[in-house]
Order: C-alpha cells, then sequence, then structure tokens
C-alpha cells in the first residue's frame, strides 16, 4: 500500500492560478484535479516529476466583421485546401462552402443588438511540442471543442502540420445557440488547458496543464506583440520596446529596490521546494518500492530545477556580463 499524501504546502503548486468557479463554462465540463484526492494529486506530481509536455491553448485574436472571418478562415484552410470541421463531424470543403459559413455567422451576429466592436468569432490555437502523432492532436482538440462547445457555440477546426509543433486552429462564434456570448475569462482558459491535456491523455498522449510556480518557472511567457517587436529591434529594424525599456531600467536597479512582487514570489517558490524535498525524504523512506522510486525521482527533479529567477533578474545578470566585457580599443585618428 502506498504512503503517498499529498505534500504539505504543494497544493499551492497544484491549485491552478485563477478561481476555477469563476470559469463560464465549467458546468457544461468535466473538472479535472481539483486537488482534494490523494490520487488525483499523486498521479500529477508523477508527470510533474516526468516533465510531462505541456498543453498550449492560447487565444490568438478576435474576428471583428464578415470580411475578418473570412481572411482568418481563408488562412487556416490555406485558401480551401484544408478541410474545416465542426461540430457532429460536418466537413466543410473548399472556398465557396467557407464563405458561405462566414456569411451565415455574420448575418446571425448582425440580427442581434450588440456593441458595434463585439467580435463575431474567437481565434484559438491547441497546440503540443514537436513529436506528437498529430491525428491524435486533432482528436483530442475534436473532443475538446464538443465538450466545451458542442451544444452552446458553433465551431470549426483545421489541423496544421507544417510546423514543427502539430496544432489545431479552432474558431468558435461568439454569439451562443442560446444568445449568450462567450466572454472567456482567465479562469476559462485554465480550464480549456486542463480540458484539452485530459483528452490528450485519454488518447496516450502524455500531456499536463500545470501552472508555472509547480514546474519552479516564474516568468511569465513573453507577449507576441512584444517578442516581435523586440526580435525587430534586435535585428535593428525598430525602436527599442517601452516595455523592454522598462525592464531594463528596472534590472539596473539595486536589489533593495527590487519590485514589491517579486519578495512573495521568491517566498512562494522557495515554500514549494521545502515541500518537495520533504516528500521525497517521506516517499523514499517507505516501504512501498513504487513510493521509493518517486521520491528518488522527485529528488532528482527538486535539483535540476531551474534557479528563481525574474526576467529582472536575468536582464540584469546580462547587463552586468556586458559591462565586464572589455571595450575595443579606438583606432588611432590620422
Amino acid at each position: 500500500m502506498t504512503d503517498f499524501r499529498v505534500p504539505f504546502g504543494f497544493e499551492d503548486a497544484l491549485r491552478p492560478p485563477v478561481r476555477m468557479r469563476r470559469a463560464r463554462l465549467a458546468p457544461a465540463v468535466l473538472r479535472v484535479g481539483r486537488g482534494g484526492e490523494a490520487g488525483t494529486a499523486r498521479a500529477k506530481l508523477e508527470r510533474i516529476v516526468r516533465r510531462t509536455p505541456e498543453v498550449m491553448v492560447k487565444i490568438t485574436g478576435r474576428t471583428r466583421d464578415g470580411g475578418h472571418l473570412q481572411r482568418h478562415l481563408d488562412y487556416i484552410t490555406r485558401n480551401g485546401k484544408l478541410v474545416l470541421e465542426g461540430p457532429d463531424g460536418e466537413r466543410l470543403v473548399g472556398r465557396p462552402e467557407v464563405q458561405a459559413l462566414a456569411e451565415d455567422w455574420r448575418a446571425e451576429l448582425a440580427v442581434v443588438k450588440s456593441r458595434r466592436d463585439a467580435p463575431v468569432s474567437f481565434s484559438i490555437i491547441l497546440s503540443m511540442p514537436a513529436g506528437v502523432d498529430p491525428g491524435r492532436v486533432h482528436d483530442a482538440a475534436r473532443a475538446f471543442a464538443a465538450t466545451l462547445f458542442g451544444d452552446r457555440h458553433p465551431y470549426v477546426f483545421a489541423l496544421h502540420t507544417d510546423d514543427r509543433h502539430p496544432h489545431v486552429h479552432l474558431t468558435v462564434r461568439a454569439l451562443g445557440r442560446d444568445g449568450e456570448r462567450l466572454n472567456p475569462r482567465k479562469a476559462d482558459l485554465q480550464l480549456w488547458r486542463e480540458t484539452f491535456a485530459a483528452a490528450l491523455r485519454d488518447r496516450g498522449v502524455e500531456a499536463e496543464a500545470t501552472p508555472r510556480r509547480a514546474r519552479g518557472v516564474v516568468r511569465k511567457a513573453e507577449r507576441t506583440t512584444v517578442r516581435k517587436l523586440r526580435e525587430r529591434f534586435e535585428r535593428g529594424e525598430g525602436a527599442m520596446p517601452e516595455t523592454l525599456k522598462g525592464a531594463l531600467e528596472s534590472a539596473a536597479k539595486p536589489r533593495a529596490d527590487e519590485p514589491p512582487w517579486e519578495t512573495p514570489l521568491r517566498e512562494k517558490q522557495a515554500s514549494i521546494r521545502r515541500a518537495l524535498v520533504v516528500e521525497a525524504l517521506r516517499l523514499q523512506a517507505s516501504r512501498a518500492g513504487e513510493d521509493r522510486q518517486l521520491g528518488q525521482d522527485l529528488e532528482h527533479f527538486i535539483r535540476t530545477l531551474p534557479p528563481v529567477a525574474t526576467r529582472r533578474d536575468i536582464l540584469a545578470r546580462a547587463l552586468a556580463v556586458d559591462r565586464e566585457k572589455p571595450q575595443a580599443p579606438m583606432g588611432r585618428s590620422r
């Protein structure tokens, strides 16, 4: 019999970063990983220790009118070359059928009184790391869409395999069948990640949707727009983004002037790591072989966790290294 129990303090790492009860679509879906059952917590901990690939579920944009929606659908179908799939296996083939769908969605929105800037649809990407079978990603996306939107919001999706990462473009109509508008919150996005990860696991694909803190990561992912601006600046094609400029100014300040949110962040990560160390030692002393193995794996995981480094820390180190570089001698003037 296993001696595993939920590590005291680690429940904060397993807990989603937002209050899941605020998710608007929560009543219609299977809740995943509430964290109250030891079996669920152990399975999640085992996947974290194995560094199971994390799913990506991201809202990439909103279409504002029929023309915008048509251009988006042309993009995800490669101008009609890829098949669009909808609920119950509905298939749209070729640009004429795609154009008809865009017109239907636009027309239905037009008869409903709403804000002038109300979106026609939401564009969502479901993705996994390279090496995952695209067919299983496609099947999981089909189950994900049916579970979340099947009887609420019309949707279509297409699989892309022309990239290292197999991914699905899912387009969901903002106006629901009952007249309710889709307005996802942060809690919805976390719930979507967990639902997609569970759908992949049901199809034999190792997948997780854990908070960053459970994996020892404290930095948020860079926003796409900021990353593109930064890359343009690094290529010498534009001005330094204001966000990067502010981050550099913050990194140049002494440690005593660090932002007030960084201290609790470090303390939280230290608390989680202490809890893991205690649990690793306890499991290694267990009579059950599976517990001892998990304890050894957990110890290795802890030893290989990245240092707790905020973006400010990384930029500060980069600035320090840059200052220490020897300056090239000035050329002799004639």
